[in-house]
């Protein structure tokens, strides 16, 4: 029986989605069409009836500005965001900055679509040679995290992700859902994807499988122990969510040479 609703949000896409570039942990803003996203989302879920209380994020822009344009427009801007480092995007590790497509041209679509949707597996780790590893980890915005800057991570498998993100939502998000309050996660999609796994016990080989378009909202309805009880609804024109979710596959893949 559906006791709570939570909503998931990939946010809007990044200027990176569109250059189909691993974004991981580089702070990128939201692109035009990003921002549309953001927007129409926003749009939808008030013309849907949906209210929230509370809305976490991760540290990273397009994470914030997401939720910052859906509250907009839904005239909702006075609800409290919580921002957490749990909820960041998977960390790509040396693959930060790569484009998917070559990649998968100069090691083949499948050794991509490991890195991108195993479970396990974890990237090569980012070196301090890396071209983004000082604009990374000299953040300030990583001086206010629960852990000491050393012991961030340098590269994860999405287990990992999902290792990290755990304690951040048994301690902080779940106490505020067993409150009564109506929650919007608005985060990245290995972070939503991480979280889907265990909310809806997705076996290790099926999460390779699942994928979130930019910008569209899911709702989960939990039970007592917050578990799902139905499968989980990309709301707005299905259509549309179909072909973004084809969007997003199609990006491990190579190429042709013209």
């Amino acid at each position: 029986m559906s006791k709570y609703k939570l909503f998931l949000l990939r946010h809007g896409e990044g200027a990176w989605n569109k250059e189909n570039r691993f974004c991981s942990w580089v702070d990128q803003k939201l692109s035009e069409d990003g921002l549309k996203e953001a927007q129409d989302c926003g749009r939808l879920l008030k013309e849907q009836g949906y209210k929230f209380d509370l809305v976490f994020t991760s540290l990273l822009s397009r994470s914030i500005q997401t939720a910052w344009l859906v509250l907009e427009a839904m005239g909702h801007e006075w609800v409290p965001v919580i921002k957490s480092w749990r909820l960041n995007e998977r960390h790509y590790g040396s693959l930060i900055g790569l484009n998917r497509a070559e990649m998968a041209k100069e090691h083949g679509e499948e050794q991509v679509k490991v890195w991108r949707r195993s479970y396990n597996v974890t990237p090569p780790p980012i070196e301090e040679s890396h071209p983004y590893f000082l604009e990374i980890y000299n953040d300030r915005r990583y001086t206010s995290c629960d852990v000491p800057k050393e012991n961030l991570p340098r590269a994860e498998s999405l287990k990992e992700v999902l290792d990290r993100l755990l304690p951040y939502w048994d301690s902080t998000v779940v106490p505020e859902i067993k409150q009564g309050r109506t929650v919007l996660i608005s985060a990245h999609g290995n972070s939503c994807r991480a979280l889907l796994k265990h909310l809806e016990g997705i076996s290790d080989k099926d999460i390779a499988s699942v994928t979130l378009p930019t910008g569209i909202p899911v709702l989960l309805e939990l039970d007592e122990n917050l578990k799902a009880v139905k499968p989980r609804q990309l709301l707005g024109d299905q259509v549309k969510i179909q072909a973004a979710i084809k969007k997003v596959e199609d990006q491990g893949k190579a190429i042709p040479s013209t």
